[in-house]
């Protein structure tokens, strides 16, 4: 069975198959990069409360697999719109990763997922 790359950039939704982990990883990273450098850094106004870049989730890429139905890898990464990311491992109870001293984000989800 693939592993499942769901990319959400606004309204937008896109699902990518990859046979194996390390390509689902790679595929994650170059759309987390790009999307990372096109965010613009906004705040926005909604009414009585105003969101800083920084607060804003502008795009999520989960990684699930490789069983369909109740797949042991549940992953991925958060785009925020200041153009930092994020990762987590789970799906509903998002646990956050963070990168050990010189580790990128992507280096310890890649951690992560092959030690643990």
């Amino acid at each position: 069975m693939p592993f499942r790359l769901t990319v959400r950039s606004g309204p937008r939704v896109r699902h990518l198959t990859f046979p194996s982990l390390p390509g689902a990883l790679e595929e994650l990273e170059a759309q987390a990069r790009a999307l990372a450098a096109g965010a613009t850094g906004e705040a926005v106004n909604a009414g009585v409360r105003r969101f800083e870049a920084g607060d804003r989730v502008i795009a999520r890429i989960e990684l699930a697999g490789p069983q369909r139905l109740a797949p042991s890898v549940r992953a991925g990464v958060d785009v925020r719109g200041d153009g930092t990311v994020s990762a987590y491992r789970g799906r509903l109870r998002r646990a956050p990763l963070l990168p050990r001293r010189g580790e990128s984000v992507y280096a310890a989800l890649r951690r992560e997922l092959t030690t643990g």
